[in-house]
């Protein structure tokens, strides 16, 4: 018992980690499919919009909870981080607020007007909510400092989550549609993949230059050396969707598309952001604030994380049951949504 009660900071480090890791990913896809949402077809934007509406609002539950388990865990790193990131938090809800609005009021209108307004109202809230949270993580990596190269880098951080949730959110078209919208699903994915590479390769690069630490512990660590073949499979797993999407392009060229290989894009992706996760991970490890403040220092009083560890051993397992049973339920081809 003693030595879980010592290692409780590190538990719920790990509990709220994954968190945000289920979040960026169900999440992810989902406000990448918002952004992705065709103009010129009513038909494409309502099967879009029915891949994601089984999902769309119970995946925002991770959200909640990783910022719950910072809040109760991390009291003091809570502070500080909604301190330095109130405002683009701010903007974050205001852009899940528009996605909430314009899913529930596109299935209400009663003209195709009023209908692509809102589904425009529902890009815009994916991108606004998309950029925020990158940004956000920009500014986590540097460590909240708000000079010119800071911003510019959590600019660049805001326009590469973008892009890593529209890729993320086109490999799950890919597998969740049919036809023409599948067609276009894997141009699209194929075009933003080199994008969301670009985006991680400069967030490594600028990583390792702004922090001698972060430098350190890849170059001369037992555990950087463990862990250098996650980069080489994070680009090679880059390339090998390349060549997948490439290749069901030329599928449908040729009339010749077979659709047994339409869940490798996406399950490739997953892994993406699982490895640049782990990476993430590594690189900060033990600090809750870069360079400032570690797990232990932040963890609540060690009787609270007691008697919250009960608490998420009941709770999280069952978000992680309902999740996988609500997968399970809706699995297979997208189907017309039907309010009434």
């Amino acid at each position: 018992m003693t030595t879980i009660v010592n290692w409780l900071p590190a538990i719920f480090a790990a509990l709220m980690g994954l968190a945000i890791l289920i979040y960026a990913v169900l999440d992810g896809y989902d406000l990448g499919v918002g952004i992705l949402l065709p103009r010129d077809s009513e038909e494409q934007r309502d099967q879009m919009i029915a891949s994601i509406g089984p999902f769309w609002d119970a995946n925002e539950t991770w959200l909640v909870l990783g910022v719950g388990l910072l809040l109760i865990a991390f009291p003091a790193a809570h502070n500080i981080i909604l301190r330095e990131l109130y405002l683009p938090a701010t903007i974050m809800l205001c852009g899940l607020i528009l996605r909430g609005v314009a899913f529930d009021f596109r299935a209400k209108v009663g003209t195709a007007y009023l209908k692509a307004r809102w589904d425009n109202i529902f890009t815009i809230g994916s991108i606004i909510t998309a950029l925020s949270q990158g940004y956000m993580l920009g500014l986590y990596v540097v460590g909240f400092e708000y000079t010119l190269l800071n911003v510019s880098f959590a600019i660049i951080s805001a326009l590469g989550v973008t892009a890593a949730y529209t890729y993320i959110g086109g490999s799950w078209l890919i597998m969740k549609t049919e036809g023409l919208l599948q067609q276009r699903a894997i141009i699209w994915t194929r075009r933003v993949g080199w994008l969301t590479l670009i985006g991680v390769l400069l967030v490594s690069i600028v990583n390792l230059i702004i922090s001698p630490y972060i430098l350190y512990k890849w170059q001369q660590t037992v555990y950087g050396f463990l862990l250098l073949p996650v980069p080489i499979i994070c680009f090679g797993l880059f390339w090998l969707n390349d060549r997948i999407l490439r290749h069901m392009s030329k599928q449908y060229q040729k009339n010749q598309h077979q659709d047994m290989l339409c869940w490798l894009p996406f399950c490739n992706t997953v892994v993406i952001f699982i490895l640049c996760f782990i990476g993430l991970a590594f690189s900060f490890y033990p600090y809750v604030i870069p360079q400032e403040i570690t797990i232990w220092q932040a963890a609540s009083a060690t009787e609270s994380l007691q008697f919250l560890f009960w608490g998420a051993v009941f709770v999280i397992p069952t978000i992680i049951a309902y999740t996988i049973f609500s997968y399970r339920v809706f699995w297979g081809k997208a189907k017309p949504l039907d309010y009434y």
